[in-house]
C-alpha cells in the first residue's frame, strides 16, 4: 500500500468554521495513524471570495490546534505549488481540460449566459430539473474551430454518460449509485480561463498523490462526476471518507452569520485549544467505550474513520464545556496558576494569594472567563440582598443568620492564629457543642464575607484569603446590614 497522503483545502473566505477544523482533524489523523503525510492546499478558485488576512487565519487556527501539516504554501514539499491560483499560472488546468476533449471526456460549450438563464427558467416553469441541456454537445470539429476563431467566449464542460450508473465506495456511507442520466454536464474550465472547484480539485489531489479524501457529506453528489474524471484520465482513484455536518440545532446549521463561534472565537472565550479540539473530534465520531478525553497524540493511536456517523453532528455547548473542565481539572497548578490569573486581574487589584485562589479555583472552574465574576467581591463586597442567607438546603434564614454570626464573631476575634486549621478547629467546636449542621455556620459565614451564595471555596477558605481583619470588617458589616 502506497503511503497514505491527505489534505485539508481550505477556501481562504475569512471564516474557519468548527466543521472545517473538524475536516482538517479528521485528515490530519487519517494521515498520522499509519505514519502519512498531511498537506495543507490553499483553494482560492473563486477569487470573488478572497478575503485578506484569509490565509493567516487558516494557518494560525491550525497551528493554535496543533494540527501542522508536513507540506503546503509556506513550507513547500515536492508536490507545489500549493496554492491554486499559483498552480493556474501554469497553464496546468488548462492542458488538461484539452485532453479530455481531445480524448471525448470534454467538449467546448460556447452558450452565453443570457441562453444558459433563459434554459433554466424555461426548464423551472416545467417543473423540470435544472441543469444544462448539452446543446453543444455534439457540435462539430469545423463548428468548434469557426466559433473559436471569431472569438466567441466559451467554457469546456465535461462530457458524462447519458445512461447507467457510477458507483463508488465511502467509508462512511458505504456504497453510493447515482443514474448517469442524473448528472449535469459541469464547467470544468471558465470563461476566464479559471478551473472550477470541482476540477481543480481532482486534478490537484491526482498530482499531489493523495491516497484519501476527507471532506464534507455535501460533497457526495458530486462525487461521481470527480470518479469519472478520474476514469477518464486513466487514474487510480482516492478512497473517499465523507462527515455528516456540524448543526446548531437538529434543523439549523452553524454559521458566522448566526454569530456561531469558530475555533479562534472559543479560545478567546476562555476554552483550552486541546479540549476545543478534543470536542471536535467527537463530532459525529465515537472512540468506542467510556473514554472521552484525549490528546491529540492519542486521537492518532485510536481514531478510526469507520467510527464516524452519517448523523449529522449537534454543536453541544455543555458537552464543550465539560470537556474544557475536564482538562482544566487536569493541567498542573502551576499552568493554571499562569493562565488563570489574568482573569482574576480583570476585578481583583488586592494583594492577595493568587495561588491559594487558584486552588481553589480550579476544581470549580469550566472556562477561563467565569473567573472574573467568580471572585469579583475580593477588592470590595458587593451591596446584597440579605435574602440571600437564606436557604431552604442549609436550613437558614436571615434572622437565624444574624444570630450566629454574632455568636461565631467574638470566637474568631480571639483566634491568635489565621489560619485553615486554626478556623476549622474552632468553627467545628462551635458547631458541635450547639448541635448545629455545618452548613448553618459555614452558610452565613460565605455570605457574610463574600455577598454571594456561590464562592470558589468555603467562608473558612476565603476567610484564611483575606486575612483576620477584612474578614471580621465583612462579618461586622453584614450583621449591621441584618
Amino acid at each position: 500500500m502506497n503511503k497514505i497522503r491527505t489534505r485539508f483545502a481550505p477556501s481562504p473566505t475569512g471564516y474557519m468554521h468548527v466543521g472545517n477544523l473538524r475536516t482538517a482533524l479528521y485528515a490530519y489523523l487519517v494521515a498520522k495513524r499509519d505514519g502519512g503525510t498531511f498537506i495543507l492546499r490553499i483553494e482560492d478558485t473563486d477569487q470573488t471570495r478572497l478575503v485578506d488576512g484569509a490565509v493567516d487565519i487558516i494557518y494560525n487556527t491550525l497551528r493554535l490546534a496543533g494540527l501542522n501539516w508536513d507540506e503546503g504554501p509556506d513550507i513547500g514539499g515536492d508536490f507545489g505549488s500549493y496554492v491554486q491560483s499559483e498552480r493556474m499560472a501554469s497553464g496546468m488546468y488548462k492542458e488538461y481540460a484539452e485532453k479530455l476533449v481531445e480524448s471525448g471526456a470534454a467538449y467546448y460549450c460556447f452558450c452565453p449566459p443570457e441562453r444558459l438563464d433563459a434554459v433554466r427558467t424555461a426548464q423551472q416553469k416545467e417543473g423540470q430539473p435544472v441543469g444544462y441541456d448539452r446543446h453543444c454537445r455534439n457540435l462539430s470539429a469545423a463548428e468548434v474551430e469557426e466559433l473559436k476563431a471569431k472569438g466567441t467566449p466559451y467554457v469546456i464542460r465535461q462530457k458524462l454518460p447519458l445512461a447507467g450508473k457510477t458507483s463508488f465506495d465511502d467509508i462512511v456511507f458505504g456504497q453510493i449509485s447515482v443514474d448517469n442520466n442524473t448528472l449535469d454536464d459541469q464547467v470544468l474550465i471558465k470563461a476566464d480561463g479559471f478551473p472550477t472547484y470541482n476540477f481543480a480539485n481532482v486534478i490537484d489531489d491526482h498530482t499531489m498523490g493523495m491516497t484519501h479524501v476527507i471532506r464534507g457529506n455535501e460533497y457526495l453528489s458530486s462525487t461521481p462526476k470527480y470518479n469519472l474524471l478520474y476514469e477518464a484520465f486513466g487514474w487510480e482513484k482516492p478512497e473517499y471518507i465523507h462527515c455528516p455536518p456540524v448543526m446548531k440545532t437538529p434543523t439549523e446549521k452553524l454559521s458566522k452569520r448566526n454569530g456561531d463561534a469558530s475555533f479562534e472565537d472559543l479560545i478567546a472565550a476562555g476554552y483550552l485549544p486541546e479540549a476545543v479540539l478534543n470536542f471536535i473530534a467527537l463530532l459525529g465520531w465515537s472512540p468506542g467505550g467510556e473514554n472521552e478525553i484525549y490528546t491529540l497524540e492519542e486521537l492518532t493511536q485510536v481514531f478510526d474513520p469507520k467510527g464516524i456517523s452519517k448523523s449529522p453532528a449537534i454543536f453541544d455547548t455543555d458537552k464543550l464545556r465539560a470537556i474544557n473542565g475536564q482538562y482544566i481539572r487536569n493541567l498542573q497548578a502551576d499552568e493554571f496558576v499562569k493562565l488563570a490569573t489574568p482573569y482574576i486581574r480583570q476585578t481583583v487589584t488586592a494583594d492577595i494569594d493568587i495561588p491559594a485562589l487558584c486552588e481553589l479555583l480550579k476544581p470549580r472552574c469550566e472556562l477561563f472567563t467565569d473567573i472574573p465574576e467568580q471572585v469579583d467581591f475580593f477588592d470590595s463586597m458587593p451591596d446584597y440582598d440579605v435574602e440571600l442567607f437564606r436557604n431552604k438546603k442549609m436550613k437558614t434564614t436571615p434572622e437565624g443568620a444574624k444570630a450566629t454570626l454574632s455568636a461565631i464573631l467574638p470566637i474568631l476575634e480571639s483566634l491568635s492564629d489565621w489560619t485553615q486549621d486554626e478556623l476549622h478547629t474552632a468553627l467545628f467546636d462551635y458547631i458541635a457543642q450547639n448541635e448545629l449542621k455545618n452548613g448553618a455556620v459555614l452558610f452565613p459565614l460565605r455570605v457574610a464575607v463574600s455577598g454571594k451564595q456561590f464562592t470558589p471555596g468555603g467562608g473558612i477558605e476565603l476567610a484564611v484569603l483575606f486575612g483576620k481583619d477584612e474578614t471580621l470588617k465583612r462579618i461586622e458589616q453584614s450583621i449591621a446590614k441584618l
